[in-house]
């Protein structure tokens, strides 16, 4: 590790030591490239899908005015330390090229009717967004090598659970209003995790794949994502994962022990 100090503990996303980043040592990590280009792309993408969730939750103001005020910019602030990450290790790739296209693909996905029926149920899905990312950067975390990476990964982590939190506040304020049951909130935790594994990550995978491969095909493609989800896996924090999933049903000890084998194995299947 570097001898400074101040690239383990005293920066922040905002002033990124990419001075320290040991270059050589990344590169050597493939399977590196390809986690970190991803998230850079559905990180800044998260401005389009703030403004469909201000749309969607028109009339709260509270809601509006912290996804406008701290999701979005934090958000779009971890993609862009991303992309600039990416691009200072592999100056070679043509990041604005595969951002673009993977845009124009996902501003097709990221529409207002994909969200759920209710509000409360929303919130349900938020939060198990945020469990999905704040998991994902602890992976990454583990996963790298390299000082300022891990650090990166840390900090964003530590972002997403505050978001989860805020998710979780507001589910609370909309399941009092709505007692939507936990059948249906079981619904809305089932099928955000069905989503996991598809939609917007493989998207960004693939955009950043055809671009860095020189004769991309649909074969090596799959290979890579599930070499790429092995890696993963590995690191991925289970128990994290269970806890964030169980909350908004809010069930008795006794029933949540029981159920938190169950869905550790459903979330290491469907969300990795």
């Amino acid at each position: 590790m570097h001898a400074s100090t101040k690239t383990a503990t005293s920066w922040t996303l905002d002033q990124v030591p990419f001075a320290d980043v040991d270059s050589a040592q990344v590169r050597a990590q493939e399977d590196l490239f390809y986690l970190i280009a991803a998230a850079s792309f559905v990180e800044i993408a998260a401005d389009l899908y703030t403004d469909n969730l201000i749309r969607y939750f028109d009339g709260d103001d509270e809601i509006g005015a912290w996804l406008e005020s701290a999701w979005r910019p934090e958000e779009v602030r971890h993609g862009h330390v991303l992309r600039d990450y990416l691009c200072h290790v592999w100056p070679e790739f043509d990041w604005q090229q595969a951002y673009s296209a993977f845009y124009a693909d996902y501003s097709k996905l990221c529409t207002v009717e994909q969200f759920e029926a209710s509000r409360s149920l929303e919130m349900v899905a938020r939060c198990m967004v945020e469990t999905g990312t704040a998991t994902f950067y602890q992976a990454l975390a583990a996963l790298a090598t390299e000082p300022v990476l891990a650090g990166i990964a840390t900090r964003i982590r530590a972002d997403e659970i505050g978001h989860y939190k805020y998710f979780y506040r507001f589910f609370l304020v909309y399941n009092a209003k709505e007692a939507p049951g936990r059948l249906r909130i079981l619904g809305a935790i089932k099928r955000r995790m069905l989503e996991a594994r598809n939609d917007d990550a493989k998207c960004a995978l693939w955009h950043a794949f055809i671009v860095r491969e020189a004769a991309p095909n649909k074969s090596k493609f799959n290979l890579l994502r599930a070499q790429l989800g092995q890696k993963v896996r590995r690191h991925y924090p289970l128990p994290m994962a269970t806890k964030m999933l169980l909350k908004p049903l809010d069930l008795p000890d006794s029933v949540a022990h029981l159920l938190h084998g169950p869905m550790a194995r459903l979330a290491a299947r469907l969300m990795l």
